[in-house]
C-alpha cells in the first residue's frame, strides 16, 4: 500500500511538472509567434531605455570627436583609420537606438554639451581642445579621450547585459563591449608608438 501511494504521488508530481513546463513552452511560443513587430519592441524595460538614452549622446560625442581629427591634414594614418572605424560603427548604432526610442514611445536624450560629464564622456571644453590642437597633439588628445570614452561605454553596455531585457538591446551592448575592448587595445598601441 505504501509503495503504491508513493508511486501515485510521484506520478502525479511528474504529471504536474510536465503540465507546468508544457504550459510555459506554449506561452513562450505564443508570445514569440504573436509578435508582429520584427524588432520585438514590445519587450523592453527601464534598463533598456536608460541604455539607449545614455548611449545615443555617448556615441554622438565619439562621432563628433572623430570628425574633429578627420578634419585635420597632419594626423597619422593609424589614428585616421581608427577615427573612420569608430564613425562607421557608431553612427549606424545611433540610428538603430533612435529607432528603438521612437518605437518605444520614449523621449530622446538631450544632445547638448554636458556640464558634468559621466560614463567616460568628455566636457565640451575637452572636445573643443581636440579640434583646436595641432595635428600630433590633437591625435594624442583624441586617443587619450577615446580610451576613457570607450571604458565608459563598456561599463554602460555591461549594465545593459546584466539588467536589460530587450534581446536586440542586449545584443548591441555585447557588440559594443567586444568592439570597444578591441579598439582600446588599438588605442594603447597607437599611444605607445607616439
Amino acid at each position: 500500500m505504501k509503495r503504491t501511494s508513493i508511486h501515485i504521488v510521484a506520478a502525479l508530481a511528474a504529471a504536474l511538472t510536465l503540465a507546468a513546463c508544457g504550459g510555459d513552452e506554449d506561452t513562450a511560443g505564443t508570445d514569440t509567434g504573436s509578435s508582429s513587430d520584427p524588432v520585438s519592441m514590445d519587450e523592453h524595460t527601464v534598463a533598456d531605455v536608460t541604455f539607449a538614452q545614455g548611449m545615443i549622446p555617448h556615441h554622438a560625442q565619439a562621432v563628433e570627436m572623430s570628425d574633429l581629427v578627420l578634419a585635420k591634414d597632419d594626423i597619422g594614418d593609424g589614428v585616421t583609420a581608427l577615427a573612420e572605424q569608430i564613425k562607421a560603427a557608431q553612427q549606424p548604432e545611433i540610428d538603430q537606438m533612435t529607432g528603438w526610442m521612437e518605437a518605444w514611445g520614449e523621449d530622446m536624450p538631450e544632445m547638448g554639451g554636458m556640464d558634468h560629464p559621466m560614463n567616460g564622456m568628455m566636457s565640451q571644453q575637452e572636445v573643443d581642445a581636440i579640434g583646436e590642437a595641432s595635428g600630433p597633439e590633437s591625435a594624442r588628445l583624441y586617443l587619450e579621450s577615446m580610451k576613457t570614452h570607450h571604458e565608459g561605454a563598456i561599463a554602460m553596455a555591461e549594465t545593459e547585459v546584466a539588467e536589460g531585457s530587450n534581446p536586440e538591446a542586449i545584443a548591441l551592448a555585447e557588440t559594443i563591449i567586444t568592439t570597444q575592448r578591441a579598439e582600446i587595445t588599438e588605442i594603447e598601441d597607437l599611444l605607445a608608438a607616439m
